[in-house]
């Protein structure tokens, strides 16, 4: 089955220098079609995801802007709530709001922040996606959860966007997946990060068959709704180039794969703008993915794609 929803691009952003190169890097952003810019959430070398994007919405005028992913454990969902729904008004309804359970062991390590095993993150992170939902409706929100407990909130202020914000959530194992295609609208396929780290379990799991394997576990644990979620495939490698298997076969090398096991990952691109429009066909066609997310180093240099196919 072919599904319907047209391209878009986001890119992926989280350094600037100053005010003015992380408005530059939105406009541009914009300027150039695509559809959103996303930052990851971590406490390394990287902007704070709230305040930044609030300043990459108010610096552009149609812009989505959203979180890939916020980390679950590192805010209260209240909190979360609360501002999320302030950026989503703010920003006249342009705001995605991932949500994840946390994975990189250096965060947790490095603030100490406890680092619960996967299956408590998880089910606290179910929990938060309830409580945000829950607060950005209409009525007062009462929770009583393992984890969380609202008694009569009404978050205010509301979203713009009727219900809230959609909700991303991307992972790489059967849990989170099957979690994602129940709970959210738009499903990023992922790596399996597992080892709290990019390691070769997470290389090993871009491969072709790992995605297939992982559009599975979304197509049955959606059931009906499938044909309702977007699949968004967050791009770790982008590279537009003539010399594409010379190319490849560099990179792949560096990462531990070879060039045809690269070349075939939906989660790398190589090649020139029309090979690199072509495959992400064929990849929309097999996995669905109409989502597509790329590196901010490759802002520029992919903009002919976003051109030849966003909205198509």
């Amino acid at each position: 089955m072919t599904h319907p929803r047209p391209f878009r691009f986001g890119v992926m952003a989280a350094k600037a220098k100053s005010s003015t190169e992380w408005t530059d890097t939105a406009k541009k952003a914009e300027d150039l079609g695509y559809s959103a810019l996303l930052m990851p959430d971590h406490f390394g070398d990287q902007l704070s995801p709230i305040p930044a994007l609030s300043i990459a919405a108010a610096a552009t005028k149609a812009l989505r802007v959203g979180a890939l992913v916020f980390a679950n454990d590192f805010r209260h969902p209240a909190v979360l709530a609360k501002d999320t729904a302030t950026l989503d008004l703010l920003s006249d309804g342009r705001l995605e709001v991932g949500v994840g359970a946390g994975w990189m062991t250096e965060d947790y390590s490095s603030t100490g922040i406890a680092h619960d095993r996967p299956g408590v993150r998880i089910d606290r992170m179910i929990e938060a996606v309830e409580v945000l939902r829950g607060l950005w409706g209409e009525d007062s929100l009462s929770f009583n959860g393992e984890h969380y407990t609202i008694t009569e909130m009404n978050g205010l202020p509301k979203p713009v966007q009727a219900g809230g914000p959609p909700i991303v959530i991307g992972g790489g194992g059967k849990r989170v997946l099957s979690t994602a295609a129940r709970l959210a609208d738009i499903v990023g396929v992922n790596p399996n990060v597992g080892e709290g780290k990019i390691g070769p379990e997470a290389i090993a799991s871009m491969s072709s068959d790992a995605t297939e394997q992982k559009l599975g576990w979304i197509r049955d644990a959606a059931g009906d709704r499938f044909a309702d979620i977007e699949i968004s495939i967050l791009k770790f490698v982008t590279i537009v180039t003539d010399a594409r298997n010379a190319v490849a076969e560099k990179v792949g090398g560096g990462m531990g794969m070879d060039a045809a096991t690269l070349l075939a990952s939906p989660h790398a691109l190589v090649g020139s703008a029309e090979e690199i429009a072509d495959e992400l066909i064929a990849q929309r066609d097999r996995w669905q993915g109409s989502y597509v997310t790329v590196q901010s180093d490759a802002l520029e240099s992919f903009a002919p794609v976003v051109a030849a196919l966003a909205g198509t």
